[in-house]
C-alpha cells in the first residue's frame, strides 16, 4: 500500500503550500546517479517486495550516511540498491525458506549474496563506475547477511540499513503478509531480529524510533481510534 499523498480535506481552509520551505532538514530526493542504477536493478529486485524494501534501506542509509564519520555514501547507497539483486536468481517459492523464523536455509543466503555480487559488478561496470567502488560494492554484497560481523564502517552502515527497515511500519507490513502473522507478531518479530544485531550507534538508536512506532501502532487505544 502506497503512503497518503493527497490530502482529503483541508481543515485549516487557507492555503500554506507557498509557506512551505523548499528543502528541510533530513528530506532529501532519488539522487540521478542513483536513479540510473535503480532503473538496472529495478528488474532484479521484483521479488518479495524486495523492490520497495531496496528504497526504503536506500532511505534509511542516506540518513545514516550523514550521521556517521568515516561513511562513503559513494559505496554505501550503490551497495544498498543493488544487495538484494540476487534473490532475483533464486527460486521466488524458496526466497522466504530461506529467510523463515524457523532457522532459514543458509545455502540460499549465499546463492543470492553471490548472485547480487555478480549484478552488482555488471550494472556498476556498465555505468563506468571507478574499479575500487565496484570491488568494494561487491565484497559488501557478498557477506550483508551471512556474515554477522562488519568489515569496514561502509558494510556496518549497509547491513544496519537493511535490518533496520524490518522494524519500519513497511517492513511490518510486508513481514505479516511473508508469514501469515498478526501485527503484534509481525512487531514482536522484526525487533527481536534487529536490535541486538546492529553495528552502529545511530542505526540503532533509528531501529528503537521505529519500534516504539511500532509499539504503539499494536496499542488497543490506538486501535480503538480507527
Amino acid at each position: 500500500m502506497l503512503p497518503k499523498l493527497h490530502p482529503t480535506e483541508n481543515q485549516y481552509g487557507t492555503d500554506v503550500s507557498e509557506l512551505i520551505a523548499a528543502a528541510a532538514t533530513g528530506v532529501f530526493a532519488f539522487a540521478p546517479e542513483h536513479q540510473l542504477i535503480w532503473a538496472r536493478a529495478q528488474h532484479f529486485l521484483r521479488v518479495r517486495s524486495n523492490d520497495a524494501h531496496t528504497l526504503y534501506a536506500y532511505g534509511i542509509a542516506r540518513a545514516l550516511c550523514d550521521t556517521i564519520d568515516g561513511a562513503r555514501p559513494e559505496v554505501v547507497l550503490p551497495a544498498i540498491l543493488l544487495h538484494d539483486t540476487g534473490w532475483s536468481q533464486v527460486p521466488e517459492e524458496l526466497v522466504l525458506k530461506a529467510i523463515s523464523p524457523s532457522g532459514g536455509d543458509p545455502e540460499l543466503v549465499l546463492w543470492h549474496e553471490r548472485e547480487g555480487a555478480r549484478i552488482a559488478t555488471e550494472i556498476l561496470a556498465e555505468l563506468e563506475y571507478p574499479t575500487d567502488v565496484i570491488d568494494e560494492v561487491a565484497d559488501i554484497i557478498l557477506t550483508h547477511d551471512s556474515m554477522k560481523s562488519a568489515k569496514s564502517i561502509n558494510d556496518a552502515v549497509v547491513k544496519d540499513a537493511d535490518k533496520v527497515w524490518r522494524v519500519s511500519p513497511h517492513g511490518v507490513d510486508t513481514v505479516m503478509d511473508w508469514f501469515g502473522l498478526d501485527r503484534a507478531a509481525a512487531v514482536r518479530l522484526c525487533s527481536s531480529r534487529v536490535h541486538d544485531f546492529l553495528h552502529t550507534e545511530a542505526g540503532a538508536h533509528m531501529a528503537r524510533g521505529f519500534a516504539s512506532l511500532g509499539s504503539v501502532d499494536i496499542f488497543a487505544e490506538r486501535i480503538e481510534l480507527g
